[in-house]
């Protein structure tokens, strides 16, 4: 642990089991489950979790921005389609790289994002 720093994630999410699918098929993410209501994301880069909330969130009502990197964009968004997921913003280039966004199949906004 460092002092000050970003410890720990939580991502509301209106369905466990399909936001685990999702991330498990599409990002090859690992859970460990703590009841029907919150599973913890293994090995992504920060510590976290998704916890059970009828809510989602966009960058349109205000929700900060996830974003997951990616060796190869055009394969990810490619996975992100055929697991459920929507592109909401085509991919762009921005200062450093390119990247898109997308919802998960729970309606919640992510960007990908590579050099």
């Amino acid at each position: 642990m460092r002092h000050n720093t970003i410890n720990y994630l939580e991502i509301p999410v209106s369905d466990i089991a399909k936001t685990k699918a999702f991330f498990g098929q599409v990002f090859q993410w690992q859970f460990k489950d703590y009841g029907d209501e919150y599973t913890c994301f293994l090995d992504v880069g920060i510590d976290g979790g998704f916890y059970l909330l009828d809510k989602n969130f966009t960058l349109a009502n205000g929700s900060p921005l996830i974003v997951l990197y990616s060796d190869n964009l055009a394969v990810t968004e490619a996975s992100i389609t055929e697991h459920g997921g929507k592109i909401v913003k085509p991919v762009f280039s921005f200062p450093g790289g390119r990247r898109f966004h997308f919802s998960c199949p729970c309606g919640n906004e992510y960007a990908v994002w590579s050099e």
